[in-house]
C-alpha cells in the first residue's frame, strides 16, 4: 500500500509538472535531428566513404590521407559535408562553414551550421588548435541557428573571465526543446543531443584539440550532458539550472570528469519537481547533497539566466573551473 501510494504521489507531481502547475509552461513539439550531414548522398554518390559508417576517428584518417588540393576540392564541392563532419581538420570546417552560412558572429568562427530542422550551429571563439584550455557550452530550450543570443553571450562573457587563455565553444548542436513543455519534461530530445555532443567531443580530440574540456550544461541542456556523461571526454562536467541529469548521483553518471552544479535559489527550476516517472522528470536534483556534485557558489546570480553575468561569483568560478584553478 505504501508503494502504490508513492507512485500515485509522484505520478501527481509529474502531472503537475507536464501541465504546468509546476514551472513547466508550453511548448511546441520538436523532431530531433539525427543521422549524417545534409549533402551525405551527394557525398556517397561522388564515391566518398559513407560518414555514417565512419567514427571521428577513421574522419580524421580519410583526411589525413589526402593531399591538400584533394581537400580544398572537397570544401568546395561538398561544404554541408565538410563542416559538419566531427573529426574532419578545424581549418575545413571553418572553411566550409564559410560557405554555407549567411551569418556572421562577432569574434567567432563558425565549427558547425546544420540547416536541418530549426538549425543547429557551433562556434569557436579562440584558437582551438593551440588553446591549453578548452571549454564547451550546452545550452537548454530556445536555442538555435537563429536564436544564439543568450549562448554566445555566455561563451564571451567565460572567454573574457578567463582573460581570453580558454577557447570556448557555443554547442547549439542538438534540437532543443521549444518552450518548457512535454518536450522539456521528456528526455527524447535529450538523448539524440546526448549521441551528437558525445561524438563532437570525440571529433575535437580527433582533430587535434588537446585539452579535455570543461563542459558547461545549462538548463534542459544538463539532461543532455548527464547522457552523454559516460562517453564525454571531459576533464570537468559543470551543470548549472539544472531539472536533473536523468542519474541518481554522481556514480550513477559513470564519468570520470569532476561533476559540479549550481542552482541560483531565485531560479525558477527550484520549483520543478525533481521526480522521472512514465519516461517524464528527469530525476534527482544534482546541487542536492545526496547526488554527490561538487558546490559552485552563486550567491549573487539572479534567476535562471543570469549565472554568467559580469561580476558574479559564479561565472568567477566557472572561469577557475575552465583554467584548472581549482581542485
Amino acid at each position: 500500500m505504501r508503494r502504490i501510494t508513492r507512485t500515485l504521489v509522484t505520478a501527481a507531481m509529474v502531472t503537475a509538472v507536464v501541465a504546468g502547475t509546476a514551472g513547466w509552461a508550453s511548448g511546441t513539439a520538436q523532431e530531433p535531428v539525427t543521422g549524417p550531414p545534409a549533402g551525405t548522398a551527394e557525398w556517397r554518390a561522388a564515391g566518398l566513404p559513407d560518414p555514417e559508417r565512419m567514427d571521428p576517428a577513421a574522419v580524421a584518417r580519410f583526411f589525413a590521407g589526402l593531399r591538400p588540393e584533394e581537400r580544398q576540392r572537397l570544401v568546395k564541392a561538398h561544404p554541408t559535408v565538410v563542416g559538419n563532419l566531427d573529426g574532419a581538420p578545424l581549418d575545413l570546417r571553418y572553411q566550409a562553414n564559410s560557405l554555407t552560412s549567411p551569418a556572421r558572429y562577432q569574434g567567432a568562427r563558425i565549427l558547425a551550421h546544420d540547416t536541418r530542422g530549426r538549425g543547429q550551429t557551433v562556434l569557436a571563439y579562440g584558437d582551438l588548435a593551440t588553446a591549453e584550455r578548452v571549454a564547451v557550452l550546452v545550452p537548454g530550450s530556445d536555442v538555435d541557428a537563429g536564436r544564439m543570443d543568450s549562448l554566445t553571450r555566455k561563451a564571451t562573457a567565460l572567454r573574457a573571465a578567463t582573460g581570453g587563455r580558454t577557447a570556448v565553444i557555443a554547442w547549439a548542436g542538438y534540437t532543443t526543446p521549444v518552450g518548457v513543455g512535454l518536450d522539456a519534461a521528456s528526455g527524447e530530445l535529450a538523448e539524440a543531443g546526448a549521441e551528437r555532443l558525445a561524438r563532437f567531443t570525440e571529433g575535437l580530440r580527433a582533430a587535434g584539440v588537446r585539452p579535455e574540456p570543461s563542459v558547461f550544461c545549462h538548463s534542459y541542456g544538463s539532461v543532455v550532458c548527464g547522457l552523454a556523461a559516460q562517453r564525454l571526454k571531459a576533464k570537468d562536467l559543470v551543470v548549472f539550472g539544472s531539472p536533473g541529469m536523468r542519474a541518481e548521483n554522481v556514480a550513477a553518471l559513470r564519468t570520470t570528469a569532476r561533476v559540479w552544479a549550481a542552482k541560483d535559489p531565485t531560479d525558477w527550476i527550484d520549483r520543478v519537481p525533481n521526480v522521472a516517472v512514465a519516461g517524464y522528470g528527469h530525476g534527482t536534483d544534482p546541487t542536492a547533497p545526496e547526488f554527490g556534485a561538487r558546490t559552485v557558489p552563486v550567491r549573487d546570480a539572479r534567476g535562471h539566466d543570469g549565472y554568467f553575468a559580469p561580476g558574479t561569483s559564479s561565472l568567477r568560478a566557472f572561469a577557475a573551473i575552465a583554467e584548472g584553478d581549482v581542485r
